[in-house]
């Protein structure tokens, strides 16, 4: 990945964890890691602890951000997110997968769309 585009993930993330908080959600955790991957946000929405997948994307050549979340990639998210439960001891009534799409365009403000519950 080149510099350039881990400033364009870096920045689309900024702006999808801004989104959620202006939507009321409360991130706990930004970028958590473990040698089996990563999870780019975790944030709770009232009761239900939301993992929260970020696909950033300047254009739609590569099509949309949501459609870069294939089976494999929320197969993972899904082992992250047992192992940041068990890592941190944390409960929840309920745990939902989120994905959160922002699309940048040439000119104005990023656009982020919000899928709860995407897989």
């Amino acid at each position: 990945m080149t510099k350039r585009n881990q400033a364009v993930g870096a920045y689309g993330e900024r702006c999808a964890a801004r989104h959620l908080t202006e939507a009321g959600l409360r991130p706990i955790a930004l970028n958590w890691r473990c040698p089996a991957g990563e999870i780019d946000i975790i944030a709770w929405d009232g009761p239900v602890l939301a993992f929260c997948e970020v696909k950033t994307r300047r254009g739609e050549g590569f099509g949309t951000p949501a459609e870069a979340v294939v089976p494999a990639k929320a197969r993972r998210l899904r082992g992250l997110a047992a192992r940041w439960l068990t890592e941190t001891g944390t409960t929840a009534e309920e745990v939902r997968f989120d994905v959160l799409s922002v699309r940048l365009p040439d000119a104005g403000p990023a656009q982020v769309d919000h899928l709860k519950g995407a897989f």
